[in-house]
């Protein structure tokens, strides 16, 4: 009986405490949960702290003593959102713009409410109305745009989290995010790839050859190479380097030039200003030249289907894959961040990766080096 008693005593006790039982110790987390989303909790190694925090709370919170001061309750979703455009969008130059379209979305439809009542389940219904919005064209809005709407507000979520603490959660984070297709891994075979390049030789863009060269010979990025500057780029007799200041992994990285890629680097550079795009759109001179339509006729003419731009860093990999066979040469060449930690210890000689770019450009464009040669002479 008397055993009975105690153990209905400590269960009183301990009414709203987690008791956590660690290697060394017991710890005694205290929750009290308000009506909507207000909710405190501090977590203690003493059980007699904890019930004291627990009925000091308790009294105040009974006798209005408490003053409240959750920024959730304070503080709206588009409140949130203009903190973060305005102290870390600026640290994003590469995406901001998407970005900034994706945060403005989310402000317009959610902005209203007040963060203690943005829940997953608003943020889900949100989420099926993009997948079922139309864009431009008429086709549905992909799943791979709607996972990027979804990125973007949750790393607003996450700073408010982590840095700003005005949430304790982060509410993406309990929604599915809708299945992307898997990636397209198309490579063109050897005379594709010829016909592709005879095509954008003939296009009636003076940019897109040497765009797609770049693209093959190097395995830039699209998003690199439009986004080329001189000042980036040094060019000398026999060899060229590319410093890519901030790629989408956030690292520098430099890509080295030979033969016909340098020729015509070379070329251009005379008719530019140092300071310049390397591919200025000639109506907005401070922005890229638009190659899409251009990108889209050259594919038709050449007979190349369910090929993207994307797929020219693929063929540069394949391609690089049949001169060199170590991972670490092909990732340095393409900027990856896989094996990560052997990068620390190990560093290519900058023989080595001269050898293997020029071998790789060689092989990529030994039809089109005497006649582009030719024509430079004239």
């Amino acid at each position: 009986m008397e055993q009975k008693e105690s153990l209905e005593k400590t269960e009183n006790d301990l009414r709203g405490i987690i008791v956590r039982t660690h290697r060394h110790c017991q710890t005694y987390r205290v929750r009290i949960r308000m009506k909507g989303d207000q909710c405190f909790d501090r977590s203690f190694r003493s059980k007699t702290l904890a019930k004291k925090w627990k009925r000091d709370m308790e009294s105040a919170i009974e006798h209005d003593r408490y003053e409240f001061t959750n920024p959730a309750t304070k503080h709206t979703l588009a409140d949130l959102i203009d903190l973060y455009i305005e102290r870390v969008l600026p640290g994003k130059p590469r995406n901001a713009k998407n970005v900034l379209q994706h945060l403005t979305w989310w402000k317009e439809e959610l902005g209203h409410l007040l963060l203690s009542q943005v829940r997953p389940s608003i943020i889900a219904e949100k989420r099926d109305e993009l997948l079922a919005g139309l864009i431009r064209g008429g086709k549905l809005r992909s799943p791979t745009t709607v996972v990027r709407y979804l990125s973007s507000l949750s790393h607003v979520f996450s700073k408010a989290v982590k840095e700003w603490e005005w949430m304790r959660e982060n509410p993406v984070f309990k929604i599915e995010k809708p299945k992307q297709a898997q990636g397209r891994k198309r490579v063109l075979t050897e005379e594709e790839q010829q016909r592709l390049l005879q095509a954008c030789q003939e296009s009636g863009s003076k940019d897109l050859f040497l765009i797609v060269a770049l693209a093959l010979g190097t395995g830039m990025r699209k998003g690199e190479i439009m986004g080329l500057r001189w000042r980036n780029i040094h060019l000398k007799e026999s060899v060229g380097t590319i410093v890519l200041e901030r790629t989408k992994n956030g690292r520098s990285r430099s890509v080295l030039i030979t033969g016909l890629l340098l020729a015509l680097l070379q070329q251009r550079h005379k008719q530019q200003k140092e300071d310049s795009l390397v591919f200025p759109s000639p109506n907005h001179p401070h922005q890229p030249v638009d190659i899409r339509s251009a990108w889209e006729r050259v594919l038709q003419k050449s007979g190349i289907e369910g090929f993207v731009f994307h797929g020219l860093r693929h063929q540069a990999a394949s391609q690089a894959a049949t001169i060199e066979n170590s991972p670490l040469v092909i990732g340095e060449l393409l900027g990856h961040q896989t094996l990560q930690m052997t990068r620390h210890y190990v560093h290519l000689p900058s023989a080595h990766m001269h050898t293997m770019v020029e071998a790789l450009q060689s092989k990529i464009f030994h039809n089109y080096q005497e006649s582009s040669h030719a024509q430079l002479r004239k």
